[in-house]
This record gives C-alpha cells, structure tokens and sequence, in this order.
C-alpha cells in the first residue's frame, strides 16, 4: 500500500517553514555503515578482554557516542518502514469496523517515519568543527558617536544577559569605557558547551534606530555596532611564530583614560606580518593577561585562515547566513516602532526590551534552521 502512495525513502522535509525535497537514498550506503560500525563497537566494547583495557575502552567509547545518534535514529527508521508497511497490509485486509483503527495507526506510523527522516537528514548534515567550542566576541561603536558607544554597552548587556539564560560563563578581556557609560570596544570570552553554534549567527553589523539621549531636537538617528565571534582555538590548531609577535606591556586605564593600576599588567600583542593588534587588561595579573591576549590573537588569527580558505573555495560566492563580514548589516533595533528585524531571515520581534535583555534565542533558532534548510538543498544539488 505504501508502494502505491509514494516512495518512503522521499518525503517532502519541513525546515522551520522553509521546504525542500530530499531523499534518504542515497545515504542508504552510508547510514548502513555507520549502522555496521555501531553494532561493532558494541560488541567490542561487551568483549571482557576490551573492557579491562581502559584506554581501548574509552576510545571505543568515544567512536561510539559520536556515531549513536546517526544509528539509533536509523534503526527505529528503519521499524518505521516495517510498521507503515504492516499497518498499509493491516488496512487493505481489514473490514468495516476495524478500518479506522488501522488507518490511525497508518496515519501515525507515517508521521513518525516522516518525523526521522528529517531528524537523519538534519544528523548527516556536515558538522561545524568549531560549534562545541567556546567564544570569544568583540563588540565595536562603528557610525553614530556617542550613540553608537551607548549601544555597544547594551549590546554587550544583551549577550551577558543571554550568557547567564545558558548557564554560560563569561570572561571580559578587555573593556573601553566611555564618560557616559557607553562602550568604545569590548573582548570577552564566553565558556559554555555549543557556545559557537548559537553565536556565531551573530556576527555582523547591529543598527540601532532611535533618538539618542544626548539628541536635543528629537530626531531619530540610525547608528551601528560591529560584532565579532570567533571560536577559540588550541595553540596546535595555529602556528604562530613568536618573533612575529612584539608584546608591549603598560597600565590599565580607566574611562577617562587614567591609570588604575600602580603595576603594569595589561598587554598589547602586535602581530607583524598581519597587523593585527590585540590589548587584555581586564586581569590583575599579567600573566593572566598574557594567556588571554595570546587566546585572542590565535582566534583572530585561524578566522583570518578560515576566510582565505572560504574564500579560495568559493569565490565570490556568499553563504545565505553567518557570513560574518564586518560590512553585513544582520539586524535593526527600531525603537520608535518597537520591533527588532534580524534580515537574513526577515523575523520581527515586537519586544526590544526582550530582546536587549538577552532573549535572543527565537533569532538563534530561526537562523540555525535556515542555515540547516541551505545545506540540505546544497547536499541534494551534489
């Protein structure tokens, strides 16, 4: 019966109300062999002689738990099948009064196929080597003046707020301060499992549109914010030539640009050959700003790479979302009107102060459905 109703290997797939069609196919080959694999490094793991080798152990195990979700989803897709098939037998056998049972189970054993068949797709999709990571981010007053540094406080406000929702720990690096409690510049770190998976969407340019505090007239202003997020990396992962880097080490400042410390502890990394510069002064010890500024160079540093390397791969081809180029305005706060417009995918959220207070993650999730929804149809263009 399922014969005649269409093909259980293609469904039409449901991404956030985005579609595509996609087929499960041909990944046939490849879901058997992670099926295979699964089924034998349970074995291995059950042999006595491996479980008292505690190394081989754990690396099984590790293999294991990576491949897990793919397995076990593929074998209760695979019951599914069976179930859909004998409800479709059940029904075309049954009579009267039993027809209505048998077409609910129909009914509901088609809505759990369909239900894994997005859940495979969505599980073979390639996977960001970045998205466990921890986060450094940078936010920069761009256009607007004092505006636009009053903004850049509430946005760092925003992402604190946002940290503290996950259970997330956040580190400041390096902070500059305005008069009027404004922010030129902020660095922080954000430690918490997944973080780059959920910010790296916002990278970008953030507008504010309103009428500033210091605007006498009454004028609405359109300022920007530049936000960077970068994942942290391991020191293996870059190789930075020491004599390239010129460390300078002086005094803390405050605001106003006066010493708060009687001993120099904050530390400015220049890497020459790229220019980059980077300042931490937030720690008290300068060893401590040491490591963190050197953890920010190294970030900067492999997003350089990964951009070259984007780039000599695509060309002048844009990613739909997340590109993360400085010069991409991602979302307006529109005060006058309420609303905050993320324009990659084009979602209004009537609730700035919501929003400002860390509750971003309805943009979050529509932006990883997105980016999701375009590599499925890039997977099925292959």
């Amino acid at each position: 019966m399922e014969g005649r109703r269409g093909d259980p290997a293609r469904r039409r797939l449901s991404i956030k109300g985005g579609w595509c069609i996609v087929s499960l196919e041909k990944a046939r080959a490849r879901l058997d062999d992670i099926e295979r694999r699964y089924d034998a490094l349970e074995a291995q793991m059950n042999d006595p002689e491996v479980a008292s080798d505690y190394q081989r152990y754990m690396q099984l195990a590790k293999t294991k738990n990576e491949i897990e979700p793919v397995a076990v989803a593929y074998k209760q897709y695979k019951r599914t099948l069976e179930d859909v098939a004998l409800a479709g037998e059940m029904l075309d056998a049954s009579g009267a009064a039993e027809r209505d049972f048998w077409q609910d189970e129909l009914d509901a054993a088609r809505r759990h196929r369909d239900e894994l068949e997005e859940k495979l797709r969505l599980l073979l999709l390639p996977k960001d080597p970045n998205d466990e990571k921890n986060v450094i981010m940078e936010i920069r007053a761009a256009a607007g003046g004092e505006e636009a540094k009053l903004f850049a406080a509430e946005l760092f406000r925003m992402y604190s707020r946002y940290a503290e929702r996950r259970g997330w720990k956040l580190n400041v690096l390096s902070l500059q301060e305005t008069g009027l409690g404004g922010v030129q510049d902020v660095t922080f770190e954000i430690e918490g499992k997944g973080a780059y998976s959920q910010l790296k969407y916002e990278a970008g340019v953030h507008r504010v549109q309103r009428v500033p505090v210091t605007e006498s007239s009454g004028r609405i202003q359109t300022s920007t914010v530049t936000v960077a997020v970068l994942p942290e990396v391991d020191e293996v992962e870059v190789d930075i030539n020491k004599n390239d880097v010129e460390e300078d080490v002086y005094h803390s400042s405050s605001a106003g640009g006066q010493n708060v410390q009687k001993v120099a502890t904050a530390i400015r990394l220049t890497h020459k050959p790229t220019g980059l510069v980077v300042t931490c002064q937030d720690e008290r010890s300068q060893l401590q700003n040491r490591i963190k500024a050197w953890s920010v160079l190294r970030a900067r540093l492999y997003e350089m790479q990964q951009q070259q390397a984007m780039a000599a791969r695509t060309g002048e081809r844009r990613a739909q979302v997340g590109t993360g180029e400085r010069s991409e305005k991602i979302r307006t706060y529109n005060f006058p009107d309420g609303r905050v417009t993320d324009h990659r995918v084009n979602l209004t959220i009537h609730n700035v102060p919501a929003v400002l207070d860390g509750d971003i993650q309805p943009f979050i999730d529509a932006l990883v459905a997105s980016d999701q929804a375009r590599k499925l149809g890039e997977s099925e263009e292959e």
